[in-house]
């Protein structure tokens, strides 16, 4: 089985608890860093942190899930470390004009490598949170040269 780390304050608590037997099934050994019990006040940083340190440490190899309302101020923390290329994901928009639009949890795999995925629970049904995390999951990264020199250009910002 493949590690994937997981996370979430008061605000994702539920929908981490639902999918952690969904990441065991696609063949996931989930490590749960907490909340291990629902505290409305709780505060996210306090189990992003350890995530991201552990991404971090990792080199950018280790991958994991953080969940919050919105995803955008787990991202926010998780940034912070260095090798750590945190994605948020609240919710596919449609465009009204017609415009085509990539699937953005593709292309944050395909030209990112981003090794974290931000859910916002307040914004996404148990089943999407499950397509995206597959879909997440199941993306590689491209290597494409362009996509890897400017990884490293990331990386360089943390010196």
């Amino acid at each position: 089985m493949k590690n994937i780390f997981i996370a979430s304050d008061h605000a994702g608590f539920e929908l981490k608890n639902q999918l952690l037997p969904f990441l065991r099934d696609l063949g996931y050994e989930p490590k749960d860093f907490g909340a291990y019990e629902f505290n409305a006040d709780d505060d996210y940083p306090d189990f992003v942190t350890p995530i991201a340190k552990a991404v971090s440490e990792s080199g950018g190899a280790e991958k994991g899930i953080i969940i919050g309302g919105s995803g955008q101020g787990e991202a926010m923390v998780a940034n912070r470390f260095a090798h750590v290329r945190a994605v948020v994901f609240n919710g596919q928009y449609k465009p009204e004009s017609g415009r085509y639009i990539p699937q953005e949890i593709i292309t944050s795999r395909e030209h990112n490598d981003a090794n974290i995925l931000s859910l916002g629970a307040r914004f996404l049904s148990e089943k999407d949170a499950r397509e995206a995390v597959e879909t997440w999951l199941l993306t590689p990264f491209s290597n494409d040269e362009r996509h890897v020199r400017r990884l490293k250009k990331l990386d360089e910002i943390h010196g």
